[in-house]
């Protein structure tokens, strides 16, 4: 059986088009996925209908995907990261 711990990030590794990767944490990453799917929610993907609020759904985004199609704008990728061993 797998170490749990293998499934532990600290950080997410986030690429987004004409961008510099950025690490950010659980939270800062929620919030720009957050801060995008309020701004356009016609970019959420059509599994996350099932969630009344933003918040679950920008939770349910960072949780269970790894890139989001930003249109015309271009993507929006992230992976979790430990940075310690």
């Amino acid at each position: 059986m797998p170490d749990s711990i293998m499934y532990q990030g600290d950080y997410f590794l986030v690429l987004e088009a004409d961008q510099p990767e950025q690490f950010q944490t659980p939270d800062q990453l929620r919030d720009k996925l957050k801060d995008l799917i309020t701004a356009k929610p016609e970019i959420c993907p059509r599994q996350l209908a099932k969630f009344s609020s933003f918040e679950e759904k920008s939770l349910y985004l960072r949780d269970n995907y790894c890139e989001l199609d930003l249109g015309e704008e271009g993507y929006l990728q992230w992976y979790v990261v430990r940075l310690e061993k």
